[in-house]
């Protein structure tokens, strides 16, 4: 048996040429799912194949096709959670396709973007670049020199078949709405980073919040992406003379949140606080985080069928996913 197994291990395309009975190039043109073969000796090779545990591989198959049956995608910061949405739904879209996913983690540094997107295409079938960091012109001209290539998260981008958005933009009207109906007219917002196109959605959001609400005071002050930003941001959210919190992300505002419960300040009656994304930790928090769903996973898959790789029998693939709000434990009524 170890024998036959240790055989197998060595089984090359000639082998099953000549079991099958049949020229190199016939076997060739069978794993590698050409039509022009006889079904008759298209089946011998296949059965020769299975009794020998021939398995071509996939890099020569590459070599043959032109094609790897990869992606690559690039991410700004694989250690937020909201990121990992957008590779689950990429990832399990692209493998009901036969596609698997190539990742790589640009860091927040703007200027490895670029470099990174042109060595993962050379090694994929197309790209997703996901909330690249990256000046307009060097993502779009990164779309056109890279196609095929989709963009996530760019809304000052055209919106056409290579961008795919979450609302963005209404997430902060939604947090703000929320908190204007409790009461709360003095809201500190922790931006994120200056270089996000989502941070920019959300002050345009802002923007349009007030011009409705001119009462409403909104104060802008960094807050980072990280858990530890939103720890090292409790000094300043004390400072602020303000009822009410709206966070960049869910992960800051978790922080913050356990840097509040470290100094004895009561969640919600003294402080509320909401954030963004809705990440797996939100919802066990300490209070349960209000936080807007957007989706990432959505946004990946339809980022995939946006690539256009293979027919997509009718299925819609919006250009933008939707938002909603989702209230906990961490806001309430402005203190009395």
């Amino acid at each position: 048996m170890s024998q036959r197994a240790g055989s197998r291990r060595g089984v090359t395309i000639a082998d099953v040429a000549r079991t099958a009975g049949v020229s190199l190039a016939t076997v060739s043109r069978v794993m590698n799912g050409r039509q022009t073969v006889d079904a008759t000796l298209a089946d011998r090779v296949r059965t020769a194949a299975t009794d020998l545990g021939y398995a071509p591989s996939p890099l020569a198959r590459g070599l043959v096709n032109g094609r790897t049956d990869t992606v690559a995608l690039i991410v700004p910061d694989l250690g937020n959670p909201s990121f990992h949405g957008v590779l689950h739904g990429l990832s399990g879209a692209a493998l009901d396709d036969g596609f698997r996913v190539l990742v790589a983690d640009s860091r927040e540094k703007v200027s490895d973007e670029p470099v990174l997107a042109r060595d993962l295409r050379r090694r994929a079938d197309a790209i997703v670049l996901c909330s690249p960091r990256s000046e307009t012109s060097v993502v779009a001209g990164l779309l056109e020199e890279l196609a095929p290539a989709v963009v996530v998260n760019r809304r000052d981008l055209e919106q056409d078949v290579t961008n795919v958005v979450n609302a963005s933009d209404h997430c902060a009207e939604l947090v703000l709405e929320h908190l204007h109906s409790l009461g709360h007219r003095r809201v500190l917002y922790l931006s994120g980073r200056e270089v996000s196109a989502s941070n920019a959605a959300r002050l345009d959001g802002i923007a349009q919040f007030r011009r409705l609400h001119p009462e409403m005071q909104v104060e802008v002050r960094f807050g980072g992406t990280t858990l530890a930003d939103g720890w090292g941001a409790c000094d300043a959210v004390l400072a602020a003379d303000v009822t009410a919190v709206m966070v960049f992300n869910d992960m800051t505002a978790l922080g913050l949140l356990a840097a509040l419960a470290e100094r004895g300040v009561p969640v919600p009656d003294r402080l509320s606080v909401a954030g963004v994304d809705d990440v797996p930790y939100a919802a066990y928090s300490h209070p349960p985080l209000t936080t807007v769903v957007t989706d990432p996973s959505a946004v990946g898959a339809q980022a995939w069928w946006r690539l256009g790789l293979v027919p997509q029998d009718g299925r819609e693939s919006p250009h933008r996913v939707d938002a909603r709000l989702v209230v906990r434990r961490s806001t309430g009524p402005v203190p009395a």
